[in-house]
């Protein structure tokens, strides 16, 4: 079992470099490498290739079910006519989310992880250059779907501009405390599906307040992609994220 996450894979770099053990045999410490050096480094190296090709990346991450596809879907839609828009779709499997925005008239690759809980950044690399070749060039703005899980995704970099943490209201609000490394690892928090806010105890001004409490540095939208509420805010702040990465190029 994988020792970050429990995932079930063993792809992860992971070597125990030694064990001691008193007399007793009572007391064990073990020492090892970085298990995400590998990760890290493939990371980097990604954010190279985005950094030389002018591309904004955005990764999603959330639980199932909070609307990151359908987010997309209205994303898509806005921007499709101003910027070349490409989609890595994390999922344990099938490709019903890179289907879905597909139709919306993105390009998409689908990245099955088979069972592995969240995406890593050797698997990103792969896709970013089977998406490329689909393109036939890189995408103005990449997003990255990352697999539905407030937990492991927040571990792993994967070369990202901007990760972007959502929850939705069904799921409540309690969430930045429960996982709070979600939020802190985070520039973007998303509050989503704000059309059921009548229906549910959800008190937004306090889930601003305590996840801001865990990164002050927080960038927060309140969205609802059925009536549209919160998307334009969205996606000026996209707009301008596009274009501070275009005008970073031109200064190298």
């Amino acid at each position: 079992m994988c020792d970050v996450c429990g995932c079930g894979e063993h792809n992860h770099e992971s070597e125990n470099l030694f064990k001691v053990s008193d007399e007793t045999g009572r007391k064990n410490v073990e020492i090892k490498k970085n298990l995400l050096s590998k990760n890290d480094q493939v990371a980097m190296h990604n954010k190279e290739h985005w950094d030389r090709d002018g591309v904004l990346v955005i990764n999603l991450i959330s639980s199932p079910g909070s609307g990151k596809t359908t987010l997309l879907e209205r994303t898509i839609e806005a921007l499709k006519d101003e910027f070349k828009i490409g989609v890595l779709e994390g999922d344990i499997e099938t490709e019903r989310d890179a289907e879905r925005v597909r139709a919306k008239g993105a390009a998409a690759v689908q990245l099955t992880t088979g069972g592995a809980c969240h995406l890593e950044a050797p698997l990103v690399h792969k896709g970013y250059h089977a998406l490329t070749k689909q393109m036939g060039g890189a995408p103005d703005i990449l997003f990255i779907e990352n697999v539905g899980n407030l937990v492991c995704p927040s571990s792993f970099y994967l070369g990202e501009d901007v990760r972007v943490v959502l929850i939705s209201v069904p799921e409540g609000a309690d969430k930045p405390a429960k996982y709070p490394k979600a939020f802190k690892t985070s520039q973007v928090f998303i509050i989503t599906k704000t059309d059921l806010l009548p229906y549910f105890d959800f008190d937004v001004k306090k889930v601003k307040e305590e996840a801001l409490s865990l990164n002050p540095k927080l960038k927060v939208f309140t969205v609802s992609s059925k009536t549209g509420e919160g998307i334009d805010q969205w996606i000026d702040f996209l707009r301008e994220k596009v274009k501070e990465k275009k005008g970073a190029l031109q200064e190298k």
